[in-house]
């Protein structure tokens, strides 16, 4: 009984694996050939014409804006007093969101508290691959976090932060579809 569906299982792989090279030049793991990111967005309640990989993490009270990408190997906790994450944003691979931690409970042998705080992104923020946000943070509108970045205090808007933890280095300047990238030491990219 279980070959011939181990088989056919293997069968369906080959076929999806084969259309989504010839169509997208990728090769994903089963899961995300079978499962649709958009439709698992509009499960979870997400706004229009977003999207999340099928193998990342939403835990707790999570929203999230229209035409929004969440990419692979994210973790999005709203446990600890709901996530909100707008319109247009980017968040990258291996992104982790937390609304609490468990440090001082940790530390103290269960004698204290978790400690919970909601999170906020506001509207077409960019965060890089592997960033980490602590509970309690909002993220200004039109900001980007640099990837790595561990991200404890709120962020202003227009603003691009990096580093461990993370520090406003330079500002973001956005007139249509021009956007500039000015640093504190003047460069521009």
């Amino acid at each position: 009984m279980a070959q011939p569906f181990l088989k056919s299982l293997k069968m369906l792989d080959a076929k999806l694996r084969s259309a989504k090279r010839a169509q997208w030049h990728r090769d994903l793991p089963f899961e995300e050939l079978v499962f649709d990111s958009k439709e698992r967005a509009k499960s979870l309640g997400f706004g229009e014409g977003s999207t999340i990989y099928h193998n990342s993490y939403v835990y707790g009270d999570v929203r999230v804006g229209k035409h929004t990408w969440i990419g692979p190997f994210t973790m999005l906790d709203g446990s600890g007093g709901g996530l909100q994450i707008g319109e247009y944003c980017s968040v990258s691979s291996g992104v982790h969101i937390y609304t609490h931690d468990t440090v001082k409970w940790a530390v103290s042998r269960g004698q204290a508290s978790y400690e919970r705080a909601p999170v906020r992104i506001e509207d077409c923020c960019y965060i890089g691959s592997q960033a980490i946000i602590a509970k309690g943070v909002t993220i200004g509108a039109h900001s980007v976090v640099g990837a790595g970045a561990f991200v404890k205090k709120d962020v202003p808007p227009y603003s691009v932060v990096a580093g461990i933890p993370a520090r406003v280095i330079g500002r973001v300047e956005v007139k249509g579809e021009n956007v500039r990238f000015i640093y504190k030491k003047g460069k521009q990219r």
